[in-house]
């Protein structure tokens, strides 16, 4: 991972009006991964559109970190059953053309 990919966590909780406590409390619940080096925190940028979205359902419509935490499984477990019937999809098609 090279640093150039990290983004510090100081700044992001600046620019987004964030409490470092809320991001601490992600981490701990397995939510977003928190970097350390050279004894500051950075978050990898590719958590960031995630990170972005977890502190939007926190503000505005007021959703604790489980319920976070339950929405985000949930969306998961929505994304995986439609990758699973693209591809039932995709072998019914295999069959129904041959």
């Amino acid at each position: 991972m090279e640093a150039t990919d990290l983004i510090l966590l100081n700044e992001f909780c600046i620019h987004h009006e964030v409490e470092l406590s809320f991001i601490n409390s992600l981490n701990e619940a397995g939510l977003i991964t928190i970097i350390i080096l050279e004894d500051k925190e950075y978050i990898n940028q590719e958590e960031l559109s995630a990170l972005e979205k977890i502190i939007r359902m926190h503000n505005e419509l007021e959703i604790n970190i489980e319920g976070i935490d339950v929405i985000n499984q949930l969306l998961q477990r929505v994304n995986h059953l439609n990758e699973e019937i693209n591809s039932l999809k995709n072998r019914l098609r295999f069959y129904e053309e041959n």
